[in-house]
């Protein structure tokens, strides 16, 4: 078995071995840039912890993983620049270091430039990997447009967000692992249970992104506190708020909601309505349901025990972050 940190530095170190072209500098300087500026790299850990799991060799899934790592990477520097996002992992977003037209071409390069990392793939092995990876790509895209039309409505159900946040994060982490697990050469079957696994631990991350957007460590977080309300989008927070306030705190509510300012007074005032409300209490409960539901498909799976420390390791990691 391989160590965590080993994984991280076998990914860093293929990135390395991988170099963009030099020219024109202007296309590759925001791609080298957005790769090197802190990620975690959590992704391409999970392809090859889905590879190991299974008892494949991690060599033949170390360029694959690098596919994982550049789409996430380009839809990245794509949604900054929807959000208007001025950090990324405390750092200034490639559209505010380089401009939004730069941004844009860059992000796309890397598109391109996943999708080669897949080429060295045994033919059944691509067809199969691909066809993953496109269906993934598209899952994310809708999802992204979910969260875009979810700005301008005041009703979003629990239901439609899961949905949203599935596809916009978590479909990705799943991919990641059933990647490598096909790699591996692992059963349909068992590959989609790893998914699942995946898919569920995606949205108990992304509800703790959530959480910790407005109630996390200014030290940890490497964004704009409270970004999410800043620019009214309708999170976990928000739709459990409206759901659980009376009618003078929904008005309230609403009224900030309704209001394009960037104002600390509404930061103040509608993360005082969430703690009233308990929504911050809720939403733990409803991170660690969905972690448990993820540790039940990987009980599941029918491999050694001891191959699966690393991903339960690493889960407890994901949610107990603290930025």
């Amino acid at each position: 078995m391989h160590s965590f940190d080993k994984f991280h530095e076998l990914v860093s170190k293929t990135i390395n071995e991988n170099p963009f072209s030099n020219s024109p500098e202007e296309l590759y300087e925001p791609m080298d840039y957005i790769l090197n500026i802190g990620g975690k790299r959590i992704r391409p850990i999970l392809t090859l912890l889905g590879t190991d799991l299974f008892g494949g060799e991690i060599k033949e899934s170390l360029k694959p993983s690098l596919a994982i790592e550049f789409f996430h990477n380009f839809s990245l520097m794509h949604d900054d620049i929807m959000d208007n996002a001025s950090l990324r992992r405390s750092k200034m977003t490639v559209h505010e270091k380089y401009g939004v037209n730069t941004a844009i071409l860059s992000g796309d390069a890397m598109l391109v430039r996943a999708y080669q990392f897949l080429e060295d793939l045994e033919p059944v092995l691509f067809k199969r990997c691909t066809q993953l990876f496109s269906q993934t790509a598209i899952e994310v895209c809708e999802g992204q447009q979910f969260d875009v039309n979810y700005e301008t409505r005041l009703n979003v159900t629990y239901e439609e967000y899961i949905n949203m946040i599935s596809l916009k994060t978590s479909v990705l982490l799943g991919a990641a692992l059933k990647l490598g697990a096909i790699i591996a050469g692992a059963k349909e079957e068992e590959a989609d249970k790893l998914y699942q696994y995946g898919l569920n631990l995606g949205i108990a991350y992304q509800l703790k992104d959530d959480y910790l957007d407005v109630f996390g460590s200014l030290e940890h977080l490497g964004k704009k506190h409270a970004g999410d309300i800043f620019e009214n989008k309708k999170t976990i927070l928000y739709i459990s708020a409206l759901e659980a306030a009376n009618e003078e705190q929904k008005e309230e509510l609403l009224y900030w909601y309704n209001s394009n300012t960037d104002n600390i007074d509404k930061i103040y005032a509608v993360e005082k309505l969430f703690r009233k409300l308990n929504v911050n209490k809720k939403l733990s409960m409803l991170i660690r349901e969905f972690t448990n539901k993820a540790h039940k498909f990987l009980d599941e799976i029918d491999v050694p025990e001891e191959r699966k420390v690393h991903l339960r390791e690493l889960s407890e990691v994901l949610i107990d972050r603290q930025g």
